[in-house]
């Protein structure tokens, strides 16, 4: 199974702490077992293939469409449509970008760190934004913390050229993905679908 970049430092650390307590204490090699495989399961980052075909665009997040908004504007991207999507502590947390795209700017923006669920976080929660210049045009991916996120994690830099379903980043812990994209992109879920990062097609391009 593969492990996100973020977690690589914890479990190597928490699989030492287990293997030198199985020399002191069987009992306490198990008390440490159970983080070893809280970490092993919050930290995967399975292998997925995006799905080939021009004008589709993929979810950047696992977890549920919370959003959905026709007119948005967005700072960077202009006019938009704009999904969001939620991620409880049990989806997988690593964030795949929606299309492809060259990165043009990449902000951290300060904020709370509140129920990420509800609307108002998208403009008051801590947030990381990535903006980039897509065949159909400018797109913002927002990564925004929530009550228990304590790090955004961004794996990409300015001028990278990302394909799509690409990771490039990660939330710890239950928070939330926003993506402008551009008005001609089409959505096709609906609030309350469950999507994963990468697979799932949440607009199409209007020809």
């Amino acid at each position: 199974m593969r492990i996100a970049r973020g977690g690589v430092s914890s479990i190597f650390a928490l699989t030492l702490a287990s293997a030198g307590a199985c020399l002191v204490s069987k009992a306490l090699a198990a008390v440490l077992a159970l983080p070893l495989a809280l970490a092993l399961w919050f930290y995967r980052d399975p292998e997925r293939t995006a799905p080939d075909g021009p004008g589709l665009w993929v979810s950047p997040a696992d977890g549920r469409v919370v959003e959905i908004e026709y007119d948005a504007f967005d700072h960077y991207a202009g006019r938009t449509v704009k999904i969001g999507i939620f991620m409880n502590g049990f989806d997988v947390h690593v964030n795949r970008f929606p299309s492809d795209g060259v990165v043009e700017g990449i902000s951290h923006v300060p904020g709370r760190k509140w129920f990420a669920i509800a609307p108002k976080a998208s403009e008051l929660n801590e947030r990381l934004r990535v903006c980039a210049m897509t065949p159909q045009g400018r797109v913002t991916v927002v990564q925004i913390a929530g009550i228990l996120a304590r790090r955004i994690s961004c794996y990409v830099k300015d001028g990278e050229e990302l394909a799509r379903g690409e990771r490039y980043g990660m939330i710890k812990l239950g928070s939330k993905v926003d993506v402008y994209m551009p008005v001609s992109v089409v959505p096709k879920v609906r609030l309350g679908d469950r999507v994963k990062a990468g697979v799932s097609i949440i607009g199409v391009v209007d020809k």
